[in-house]
């Protein structure tokens, strides 16, 4: 019985990819980086591709006398949290860092995609001394209304760190993400390049001296929204790592080495950031032959022994149809950062031929590369429902997506304000698809069961951001680059 169910289950699956083949990897990183246009907070460009977005949060900062304009919101709200928006714009220039050579044209998109996030975070570290900015807009108030960002007329409370309320964790990713940035445009426009890196030694220095949780320090304003449940030494890591991929400096080796052991979680996300600067340090290790970063090569080994479903050590769960599942909530935030964690280590791996075992299993830089290939496949449409979760990719993909600008009439279409609780009755309660197609967003995916109800009010599921694009955007233009 069983041997015939495993060859009724490979000849379907070999009819269903021959008909089906590849899915389109250019055309999906393409749309996997205008996505961001969409959520673009600030005045926008002349080159603006979505054009239901207008500028919004033009005074942002003014409660504090700074300007504060730019940025991203963050998700499916009008609200500019730093925290998140770091680790995106980090994973966005690793993305361009390792895979630029294979993004072709796009990677013009991808710079611009950076760049407007570095010119919000170089504001938000530069206005005022002796402060970093970590956010505009009340959670709790902008939560209660649905409405246009260009309509906002909520409270634009203004947040910061400090020395006396310090905020490590948000400071140490600022950190990361103007550093990593700081590579990216080091070839193409060396002095801002040069002022990214400046910049991210004083926020990383700042971090490291002022010691403390942001989720201490501000409380309700962050929490439960993107509270840092993992503490702030993953991010002080990752900080360190950044800088000494940056500079070469044996400053920021010495400070790598300094912090000591690691937890060693199953999980690589917005807050927890051990695996990632695993994987990035192992790098030395792996393409330099450099014994000195061998301690990270293993605990990046052990990390993927910790996903591979047939590791004796695989504490990850997977769906039926094939995905990853870690948590109920956004749970393909998780698959997309694990997943370049994943084509990044077999990149590595390949380079010198290397292998490794997890128990008795051999895994080979393939090995990684097709679990990493089903997860993006997966989330391309390859899945027992045949639903792209990325917005307007594939036949078939979400229609009502928990997002303010998407589901409601755009500023075209609806001159007239619609105010905090107008957009519920009719657009929010609506059955309707949302009017304008956030092109290339990735959704929260679906549920343990490979399901997806398509519900606006489902924001575990519907709702898209721009972490978890952040983090498919490496993967994509790995797939698309290889023939």
């Amino acid at each position: 019985m069983g041997n015939s169910l495993v060859l009724l289950f490979l000849f379907t699956f070999l009819l269903v990819g021959s008909v089906q083949g590849n899915p389109n990897y250019r055309e999906a990183l393409a749309k996997s980086l205008l996505f961001f246009q969409g959520q673009r907070s600030g005045r926008l460009p002349s080159d603006q591709q979505i054009k239901w977005r207008s500028s919004s949060g033009l005074f942002d900062g003014r409660l504090a006398n700074v300007d504060l304009s730019g940025g991203y919101y963050d998700a499916g709200d009008n609200v500019k949290f730093n925290f998140p928006m770091a680790y995106t714009t980090t994973m966005l220039s690793w993305a361009t860092i390792e895979y630029g050579k294979r993004m072709g044209p796009q990677i013009k998109e991808a710079r611009a995609a950076i760049r407007w996030a570095t010119d919000y975070l170089l504001k938000c570290a530069t206005a005022t001394p002796g402060r970093l900015y970590v956010g505009v807009g009340d959670p709790n108030v902008d939560h209660k209304c649905w409405e246009r960002p260009e309509d906002m007329d909520t409270v634009r409370t203004v947040y910061w760190v400090s020395p006396n309320n310090p905020g490590s964790d948000v400071a140490a990713e600022t950190a990361a993400a103007l550093a990593a940035a700081s590579i990216v445009f080091r070839g193409v426009d060396p002095s801002y390049s040069k002022l990214l890196l400046r910049t991210s030694q004083q926020v990383y220095h700042f971090a490291l001296q002022y010691q403390g949780s942001y989720s201490d320090s501000l409380g309700s304003a962050v929490c439960p929204f993107y509270c840092s449940y993992s503490g702030f030494k993953d991010e002080l890591l990752w900080g360190a790592a950044w800088l000494f991929r940056a500079t070469n400096a044996v400053y920021y080796y010495n400070l790598v080495k300094s912090l000591g052991a690691d937890d060693q979680p199953d999980i690589f996300s917005w807050d927890n950031k051990y695996a990632g600067a695993h994987v990035l340090l192992s790098r030395r290790a792996l393409l330099n032959g450099d014994k000195n970063f061998d301690q990270y090569k293993q605990e990046a080994e052990n990390f993927m022994c910790k996903i591979l479903p047939n590791s004796p050590s695989s504490s990850t769960q997977y769906t039926q149809g094939g995905l990853i599942y870690k948590l109920p909530e956004s749970n393909l935030e998780y698959v997309t950062s694990i997943t370049f964690l994943l084509t990044t280590y077999s990149k590595y791996m390949s380079a010198t031929k290397h292998t490794f075992n997890c128990g008795n299993v051999l895994v080979t830089p393939n090995t990684l590369r097709s679990i990493a290939k089903r997860q993006v496949d997966y989330i391309l449409g390859e899945n027992p429902l045949r639903m792209s979760y990325m917005v307007g990719y594939g036949p078939y993909f979400p229609k009502r997506i928990h997002h303010r600008g998407s589901s409601l009439p755009s500023i075209a279409a609806h001159p007239q304000t619609i105010g905090c609780d107008g957009g519920f009755q009719p657009f929010f309660h609506s059955m309707n698809p949302n009017p304008n197609i956030l092109v290339g967003a990735v959704v929260g995916g679906p549920n343990q069961n490979d399901g997806f109800p398509d519900d606006r009010s489902d924001y575990s599921h519907s709702e898209p951001a721009t972490y978890i694009n952040g983090a498919i955007v490496g993967p994509l233009a790995y797939f698309a680059g290889v023939h």
